[in-house]
């Protein structure tokens, strides 16, 4: 399996209401480094696996939307705790729909799985990984 990954970074504000996740219940702020790997079984007729410029550009469109916003504030997360994982599928959901419409360039119809990942530090990060 070929893999390209691309990566950028989003921050964001947002609260996490339950006991469980402590001090996180208050608002807070969060800086994610965003790993997006693309996988394909053979290489596209160009040699690659997806167009990194592309990719790039996909990323940044589903992260735009996000950056620098309180997530409790936005309608698409109304009643939805927003953790690590759920963010991670709403991300894979966006770059997902942007390789199914052909935005990722020629030979994005092609790709396998996409895995998105969400580097909360240096010792955490979550994942959502699906078929395209």
């Amino acid at each position: 399996m070929y893999a390209v990954e691309v990566r950028d970074h989003v921050m964001i504000a947002h609260s996490l209401p339950g006991e469980l996740f402590g001090p996180a219940q208050g608002l807070h702020g969060a800086t994610y480094v965003v790993d997006v790997a693309f996988h394909r079984e053979e290489l596209s007729a160009d040699g690659v696996v997806v167009d990194i410029g592309r990719a790039l550009d996909a990323l940044k469109g589903a992260l735009g939307p996000l950056n620098y916003k309180n997530l409790d504030d936005l309608p698409e997360f109304a009643g939805v705790v927003t953790t690590t994982e759920v963010l991670c599928k709403h991300i894979f959901d966006s770059i997902a729909a942007a390789a199914r419409a052909g935005e990722l360039g020629p030979g994005s119809e092609g790709l396998a799985k996409i895995r998105v990942t969400l580097n909360e530090s240096h010792v955490a990060r979550a994942w959502y990984e699906g078929q395209v």
